[in-house]
């Protein structure tokens, strides 16, 4: 995406960083990252491409107000100029200031509860802010093209939108989102106990339930995340009433969407992140038995078992 000289050139131009230390890191899926280090200090470049400018400084802006809650988000460094990024050769780039810690992968009680409680600590901070020009939720057009790279994707996803739109989206709590708190975006210093929430790659309003839905989809389904949604309610951010009526039909919207993320990946051939075009099948193929299953069971609502395990 962006060359090695160029990269450098721009980090010393634009921040000031002559002397920068840069190592490829490309974590994600959806940009290309670089560690910058200088002085003892550290950041992250992140570039993106150039039809998500828009998105990628809305993502930072909302990242600001996580952080000045007191939640590391990992904001941007303003450049010299007073931007949030820099363009390389018509590519957005970003230095974001580095946030101590390790990604959690939310397969034990305790990181579930530090990912819900943490999730639910964000979406308390980001009550009543508002972004210019934030888009609202949600993205999946049912007549997209890519729908058509497997006979089951139209149809599948669809179905999952139709449950969604029969929630009455209005009566559900809003607010500005995260969009994939994966646990790995979650970082715990374990010198301090502060946890983190990092990857804020656009300014999105809509249904708390979804991200909510994402975190609950990365442990393996409601089945496996009781910690992780008690640890959530506890904070009063949105009732046990509205989880319990609305999660499940949101997870099964959140699969939807991944469906429709890997369909466009494969039609696109993006390899973004991916070392083949194999991983992207992989994904919508999870996508296919999840959908299948959860578009199996009773979307109407859901019991949660209230005892600790």
């Amino acid at each position: 995406m962006i060359s090695d000289g160029n990269l450098r050139a721009c980090i010393a131009a634009h921040w000031g960083l002559a002397d920068a230390t840069v190592q490829v890191h490309n974590g994600g899926m959806n940009s290309a990252t670089w560690f910058v280090s200088e002085g003892g200090e550290r950041w992250v470049a992140k570039a993106v491409a150039p039809g998500s400018r828009r998105s990628f400084i809305g993502g930072l802006q909302v990242a600001a107000h996580v952080e000045a809650a007191g939640v590391p988000a990992g904001t941007p460094a303003v450049t010299r100029h007073g931007s949030l990024v820099a363009d390389v050769d018509g590519v957005p780039l970003g230095l974001l200031n580095w946030v101590a810690g390790t990604g959690l992968r939310g397969g034990n009680p305790d990181e579930q509860r530090l990912i819900g409680a943490t999730l639910a600590r964000v979406h308390a901070a980001l009550s009543g802010v508002t972004i210019k020009d934030a888009d609202r939720f949600h993205w999946v057009e049912t007549q997209a093209p890519h729908l058509a790279v497997r006979p089951w994707v139209r149809a599948s996803v669809a179905a999952a939108l139709a449950g969604y739109e029969a929630l009455d989206a209005g009566s559900l709590s809003w607010g500005l989102l995260h969009t994939d708190p994966a646990p790995e975006a979650f970082r715990l210093d374990r010198m301090t106990g502060e946890c983190g929430l990092i990857d804020w790659s656009i300014a999105m309003n809509g249904p708390l339930l979804y991200d909510l839905a994402s975190a609950v989809m990365y442990v393996g389904g409601i089945d496996q995340a009781d910690h992780m949604v008690e640890a959530y309610l506890e904070s009063k951010t949105m009732t046990r009433a509205e989880v319990e009526y609305g999660l499940p039909t949101m997870l099964r919207f959140r699969w939807a969407v991944q469906a429709d993320y890997f369909a466009h990946r494969l039609v696109t051939d993006d390899l973004t992140g991916v070392t083949s075009a194999s991983d992207n099948e992989m994904g919508l193929e999870n996508a296919r038995r999840w959908l299948g299953r959860l578009g199996a069971e009773e979307p109407s609502g859901m019991h949660m078992d209230h005892k600790t395990r």
